[in-house]
């Protein structure tokens, strides 16, 4: 396991500050946020094994996917970045006790302390946009094949590279000159960064087109299995709360996400996107 001063090396000062502020651990809980939470749940129930696999949940923040995972059976080890996030799932193990994870620690995604050919599954659900140079995301990538059995998963997710155009459209931020250059500077290179530390504009981090990040998974050495659109379209609802709250018409808003999840020409409309990929190809 590295040290803190290495650990610190997997994200930015800018993201260390901007998650500092607690509140990744209520995203998944409000807005949008909870479209981006089911669709994050169908898909890997889709593909994990049964429990009791063994899963690494890295970069899991106050482990929000750790727990719903260990409430299934499944033997969860969650690492992050940020040590307020482990002090978040620390404080939450204690309201879970019956289902509680194996292991909860500060970590690097680049150098994960578990054994060569260990683990079942690998969520990579955030580490991959804050590993803002190619070389350093692989070496996350293949650092997560040396832990992988033969045959085993990982599930790895990037944002969008058209993202940050698209939100600016909907919530009025390409009003803002200071925005205007943010997206102008994604569109160019996946270079994601806010300068002023404006509350909305997130934090330095890479945004991938779909295409790159299904490159960068096959030059770790996975075997490609499918891009999906976890998000799709429906994020950029203007009435999103509306659809949310209707039970039938949620069902609607999931089913055509469904219907168009691994359409290519689609794909980067969805905020994240979700490579599956598997080691050995078996």
């Amino acid at each position: 396991m590295s040290n803190s001063s290495e650990l610190h090396k997997a994200l930015s000062d800018e993201a260390l500050t901007h998650y500092a502020s607690g509140q990744e651990q209520e995203r998944l809980s409000r807005g949008t946020g909870l479209l981006e939470f089911v669709r994050t749940q169908e898909l890997l129930s889709r593909y994990l094994p049964c429990p009791p696999a063994v899963i690494f949940d890295v970069g899991g923040g106050a482990g929000v996917y750790s727990y719903w995972l260990a409430q299934q059976g499944y033997e969860v080890h969650l690492i992050d970045a940020v040590p307020l996030h482990i002090e978040q799932a620390q404080s939450f193990s204690q309201a879970q006790q019956d289902y509680p994870l194996a292991s909860l620690a500060v970590g690097d995604a680049r150098q994960l302390n578990a054994k060569d050919q260990s683990v079942d599954a690998i969520l990579l659900l955030g580490p991959l946009y804050h590993l803002t140079e190619r070389t350093e995301r692989v070496a996350a990538l293949r650092e997560a094949r040396r832990i992988l059995k033969s045959g085993g998963l990982v599930f790895a997710v990037g944002i969008s590279r058209f993202a940050s155009t698209l939100d600016g459209l909907i919530q009025g931020y390409l009003d803002d000159p200071e925005f205007v250059k943010i997206v102008q500077q994604n569109l160019a290179d996946g270079q994601h960064r806010n300068p002023n530390n404006h509350p909305a504009y997130f934090t330095t981090a890479f945004f991938h087109h779909p295409e790159e990040l299904r490159a960068e998974v096959e030059e770790a050495g996975f075997y490609y299995e499918t891009t999906l659109a976890i998000e799709g379209p429906g994020w950029l609802l203007q009435n999103f709360s509306q659809h949310w709250n209707e039970s039938s018409r949620r069902e609607h808003l999931l089913e055509a996400i469904r219907w168009i999840e691994t359409e290519p020409s689609m794909l980067g409309m969805s905020a994240h996107i979700m490579v599956v990929a598997r080691k050995d190809g078996i």
